[in-house]
């Protein structure tokens, strides 16, 4: 694919996908949202992707919505508003219920929208000096409405609402004590150390397995616990019969060593 503001890598079978504006330090605007959401769309479907790796250009991540852009459709009807607010919201739902493990490598800042888009992702890697979480929405005016259910499945209510109410900018360090960030990685280490996290995950883990394990994750938010219970125990007598299983247990009943 021919993107402007994205482009993505596969190389045994993990993918990278990175945000390509440095010059607005990755700055989310329409024609990006799209793009992310096409690239995560064909590699979600791509039999040889297993892993995906979620990143920016040169020194950033992610700053957020670009404001030029906000300013300008702002001035539109909501109904432009409203349509470009829902691709943004379906983007984040992606990657959040994507059947393949994301992981973001946080290279700089991840702000507003760019601090949701890391936040979406199973894993987060963050580095040790140059990583910056932040939601200063409240302080512009605005509001971090399409992150804020996933801030607080990720830190929970309490925690959640004095981020946000702050505006506030933490260092990689409180954003892993918070429960933003998976693990802390020295800079000049992060990229190495994520493709090889992803690289392990694609070969020690069933596909299968995976897939169906991020869909009862998902599934439980939206069910009652009884459906939930009764959702898991079909998937659960379904998933004995794969022949990824078969494999799997074959292989530790006679203690091999087994490579996805």
């Amino acid at each position: 694919m021919n993107f402007s503001t994205v482009f993505y890598t596969l190389d045994e079978r993990v993918a990278t996908v990175t945000m390509n504006r440095p010059e607005r330090r990755n700055a989310l605007n329409d024609v990006m949202v799209r793009e992310l959401t096409e690239s995560f769309q064909a590699l979600g479907r791509n039999a040889n992707c297993r892993v995906i790796v979620l990143t920016g250009a040169e020194n950033s991540f992610c700053a957020g919505m670009d404001l030029e852009f906000l300013h300008t459709i702002s001035e539109k009807a909501q109904e432009e508003n409203l349509d470009d607010a829902k691709a943004l919201m379906k983007l984040l739902q992606l990657i959040y219920s994507l059947k393949k493990p994301v992981n973001a490598k946080v290279n700089d800042s991840a702000l507003g929208g760019g601090c949701g888009l890391a936040i979406t992702c199973d894993f987060v890697f963050a580095g040790k000096e140059r990583a910056k979480f932040g939601v200063p929405e409240v302080r512009i005016g605005f509001v971090p409405a399409l992150i804020l259910p996933f801030l607080i499945k990720r830190m929970r209510e309490g925690r959640a609402k004095e981020f946000v109410l702050q505006g506030e900018i933490v260092n990689a360090l409180i954003a892993k004590e918070r429960g933003l960030a998976t693990e802390i990685v020295d800079d000049e280490r992060l990229k190495e150390h994520v493709i090889a996290f992803a690289t392990t995950l694609a070969k020690t883990t069933s596909p299968n397995a995976v897939s169906l394990t991020k869909e009862i994750i998902s599934r439980l938010n939206e069910l009652s616990f009884k459906d939930a219970l009764e959702f898991a125990a079909n998937l659960n007598s379904m998933t004995r019969k794969t022949e990824e299983f078969k494999k799997g247990i074959e292989s530790f009943l006679k203690k091999e060593k087994l490579e996805w």
